[in-house]
């Protein structure tokens, strides 16, 4: 999964602003 794309934890946010943002 890209930085840009839906994260996966399936909140609809961009993966960078979600859980993205931890790694």
């Amino acid at each position: 999964v890209g930085r840009n794309d839906p994260c996966p934890c399936g909140s609809g946010k961009k993966f960078k602003k979600c859980h993205g943002a931890r790694a």
